[in-house]
């Protein structure tokens, strides 16, 4: 488990913009990927995450450009997923220059696509991405959802994280959708649950409004934290996420 708290701005990618919404509606414009890339490298981040919201034939290739440009010019890890459904996908993405690749659906359809994968390129270079909402039914009261939180997997959250665990992938990200572009922090009983069944990192997004909000997800056990409009708009800067953090005992790097 990491040591030092991440901090990973999120960029959701559409036909080669950055956008970003409400719980995935709304979408309006956020800027360059490659420019917001550089600025956040500038800034602190120790991570970015590129998330190709078109995933069409067209976005992919979309999104290889973007993770080339930006591989040409920021040097903190970068991870990209949306509509990754295969080896041949996630072996393209990462000669594109990018250090993680992220499966949500594909995994969904097909959970040995996440052992084939971590035992080809290694589990460091393979995220599970979940979109876990409360729902009745499940025995945690968490499902995952797909395409955007609009769709029911019919799949308890916290079982598929630990599964996802035991197919190899070295890392969670765990979304709220709950808690998706509403900046009314992040789902701490979601994080915990998580926590209590897997030992790979976890990173937490979903619902951050202010820097107070990052602390309690570490608490809760999260090893990276995550956010989008906040970093895209202005509302908040990530020295200002970092020294909350550290201010409540977190190590992060300054």
């Amino acid at each position: 488990m990491s040591v030092t708290v991440r901090v990973i701005p999120c960029l959701d990618v559409d036909n080669g913009r950055v956008v970003k919404g409400v719980n995935f509606e709304g979408l309006r414009d956020a800027g360059d990927p490659v420019e917001l890339a550089q600025r956040y490298d500038r800034e602190g981040a120790d991570e970015l995450t590129f998330l190709d919201v078109s995933a069409s034939k067209d976005g992919r290739g979309t999104i290889l450009d973007v993770v080339r440009r930006t591989a040409d010019q920021v040097f903190i890890p970068l991870t990209v997923g949306g509509g990754v459904r295969s080896e041949e996908d996630v072996d393209a993405l990462l000669r594109a220059g990018a250090d993680k690749v992220s499966l949500n659906s594909s995994a969904i359809a097909r959970p040995e696509l996440l052992r084939e994968l971590s035992q080809r390129f290694g589990a460091q270079c393979i995220v599970l991405s979940i979109d876990a909402r409360r729902a009745e039914g499940y025995p945690s009261g968490f499902e995952v959802t797909t395409h955007g939180g609009t769709k029911s997997a019919g799949v308890d959250a916290i079982e598929w994280a630990k599964q996802g665990e035991e197919l190899g992938v070295g890392e969670i990200l765990l979304n709220s959708m709950d808690g998706d572009g509403t900046k009314q922090g992040f789902d701490i009983e979601l994080i915990e649950a998580v926590r209590a069944v897997v030992t790979i990192p976890v990173i937490a997004s979903g619902g951050a409004g202010a820097a107070k909000d990052f602390p309690p997800a570490v608490a809760a056990g999260a090893d990276a934290v995550l956010a989008a409009s906040i970093f895209h708009f202005g509302e908040v800067e990530i020295k200002d996420v970092k020294q909350a953090m550290a201010e409540a005992g977190s190590e992060v790097r300054l």
